[in-house]
Order: structure tokens, then C-alpha cells, then sequence
């Protein structure tokens, strides 16, 4: 199954009904992610620009933008970002078939008989 991260902030409003009733989030969290056929592997809150994170698997793009749209709609978070991880196979896999799409990729504006041999040359 695809990997995911997702960043998020708190709103205020979230902030005051936490401190209120502290839950364990992580576990409202894992719960929604199973619903949508995933994993949850990770949860943390966090110092810096986002309140936490939380790393998971879905089975499909759909559940993952379905699992962000459903954390987001509940109006508790004032930004989410989700980004889709790539494993080490993942990531060689992808620069072999980068290094075979550059043999054929033609920059902007390069002229039509343009070669990626052209770049050695510095022209």
C-alpha cells in the first residue's frame, strides 16, 4: 500500500477543547485511517511550524485524499498538508526510469532537434 504523510496545525479552538478534555488523539486518528482501509504506522505532535504528524498507509490515492478531506472538513485544523513517501526500492525505481525519460525530454524552449547531450556541451 502507498505511504503518506501528513503535517497538520490546530486551531485554536482545537487547542482549548484538548486542553479541556485531554484525549489521545493518535488513537482517533488510527481509528478513522482503519475505516478508511489503511494502517496508521505513526502519530506525533511536534515543535515548529505544525502541531504533529501522523505517517500511515491507504490503499488507494482516493482514501488518502478521502482520510485528509475528512480530518479537514472537521474545521480543527487551520492547515494539513499530505504528502505521498517513497521507500528506497521506490526511489531507484524512479531514477532509473528518469534517467530513460531524459533521453527523450525536451526543455522548454529548446529547439526541436535539441539532445540531452547538449547540456555536456554547456550550450
Amino acid at each position: 500500500m502507498p505511504k503518506y504523510v501528513s503535517l497538520f496545525c490546530y486551531t485554536g479552538e482545537a487547542w482549548q477543547q484538548m486542553v479541556r478534555n485531554p484525549a489521545n488523539r493518535a488513537e482517533a486518528v488510527r481509528v478513522t485511517i482503519e475505516h478508511a482501509g489503511g494502517e496508521m504506522h505513526q502519530f506525533f505532535w511536534m515543535l515548529g511550524d505544525y502541531d504533529g504528524l501522523v505517517i500511515y498507509s491507504m490503499p488507494s490515492e482516493q482514501a488518502a485524499a478521502a482520510y485528509s478531506a475528512a480530518a479537514s472538513a472537521s474545521g480543527r485544523l487551520s492547515a494539513a498538508h499530505t504528502h505521498q513517501l517513497l521507500d528506497s526500492d521506490d526511489a531507484a525505481a524512479a531514477l532509473t526510469l528518469a534517467g530513460m525519460l531524459q533521453e527523450v525530454y525536451h526543455p522548454p524552449g529548446a529547439p526541436s532537434d535539441w539532445h540531452s547531450e547538449y547540456d555536456a556541451l554547456g550550450g
